[in-house]
């Protein structure tokens, strides 16, 4: 079981860091680096669909602009929308 959440955040860290455009890598990156071992569970699986979100919306709700999906109000939307990078 461990070594399946090793293999899975191993693949958050990667995505995270090569998303297609070098803000959205840093910003994701760097949010990830500060707040994936503290994850687990749920968190861990909405961490997943937050970096499944195309880079335009990520920024847009990032920076407090409209997109075009509905972001679900929950622990981690809200800490990277309180990210400090």
């Amino acid at each position: 079981m461990t070594a399946d959440i090793e293999q899975i955040k191993k693949k958050i860290i990667y995505r995270s860091n090569y998303r297609g455009t070098k803000e959205m890598d840093k910003l994701l990156g760097a949010f990830t680096s500060k707040y994936l071992d503290e994850l687990e569970g749920d968190d861990l699986n909405q961490l997943i669909k937050l970096i499944e979100i195309d880079d335009n919306n990520l920024y847009n709700f990032y920076n407090g602009l409209n997109t075009d999906i509905k972001f679900e109000d929950n622990k981690i939307n809200n800490l990277f929308k309180n990210f400090k990078y």
